[in-house]
């Protein structure tokens, strides 16, 4: 059971990164590569928040999820939007181009050496719960995760922007022209998925320390989960980041830390032999 707790935790964290690449992509059919660095970015604005001007913590993690909406909007707007007629590799071009000039900036302004991050909840203060240890970081974090899942799924669902998202993701042309306004909302849902980026980042920074590379590990593992559960399925991102942090978990206590990371991509690797789609996915047809 312990082994479980951390990997829920971890796997929190890792549904938080699948959903906004797979938020983008179910819109836009759009890989973002530069979703981990968008996120370390705006960490490093909560940092800047914290330290230079003195702003309190909760504010200050408000105002930097807003900074995230901000980042992810401005770059639909300034580049993607632009870059929409392009094939597929030339689009993942401008993301990786992009993520590579927000680490290079963030090494520029920051420096490269590790930061200590304050942290919304304690990581020094445990419970115990039947036998079980658990932080009030890790405990905190899931929630956090597990609030903007549920944010998630009410904006989509039962708001006017929802409905225009989810007919922007099945028919753009057609969402067009019953009056769909295509640049604000898809500019508003990148928004989104940049926002969820910066408050995964927040809630790794503590334990990971804050870094211009802090989100290298966790987008690899946001693209394994929403792989694994169907890369054009929300609540496929959701069960591919749990599975994939449990996995990691159980394999690290009872066979070895060095081998989880590992047996986490092998076991994506078998559910795509036997369901290429993913666990919740589904075959993307596009009609002439």
């Amino acid at each position: 059971m312990q082994y479980v707790v951390i990997g829920l935790a971890a796997g929190s964290l890792y549904a938080l990164v699948a959903l906004g690449l797979v938020l983008l992509y179910k819109t836009n059919r759009v890989l973002n590569f530069a979703h981990g660095d968008m996120a370390t970015f705006a960490a490093f604005i909560a940092f800047t928040l914290f330290t230079a001007r003195g702003v309190p913590i909760v504010p200050a993690f408000g105002l930097t999820i807003i900074a995230g909406l901000a980042l992810g909007a401005v770059f639909y707007l300034g580049l993607i939007r632009r870059a929409r007629d392009i094939d597929v590799l030339g689009q993942i071009i401008v993301t990786l181009g992009f993520g590579l000039t927000l680490n290079g900036l963030a090494a520029l302004l920051w420096g490269t050496d590790t930061k200590p991050f304050p942290a919304l909840f304690s990581p020094s203060i445990v419970y115990q719960v039947g036998g079980v240890t658990v932080s009030q970081l890790a405990l905190g974090s899931a929630g956090v995760g597990v609030a903007l899942m549920l944010a998630l799924y009410l904006l989509i669902q039962h708001t006017r922007l929802g409905l225009a998202m989810r007919a922007l993701s099945q028919d753009e042309d057609t969402a067009r022209a019953l009056g769909v306004r295509a640049g604000p909302v898809n500019a508003l849902t990148w928004g989104a998925a940049s926002a969820l980026g910066a408050a995964a980042a927040l809630m790794l920074a503590p334990a990971n320390f804050l870094n211009p590379n802090l989100m290298l590990d966790p987008l690899l593992k946001g693209f394994a989960g929403a792989v694994l559960g169907g890369i054009n399925s929300l609540p496929g991102a959701v069960l591919g980041g749990y599975v994939l942090g449990l996995a990691e978990a159980l394999v690290g206590g009872f066979i070895s830390l060095k081998f989880k990371a590992t047996f986490a991509f092998l076991v994506i690797i078998a559910v795509l032999v036997f369901r290429p789609h993913g666990l919740l996915g589904y075959e993307f047809r596009r009609r002439a």
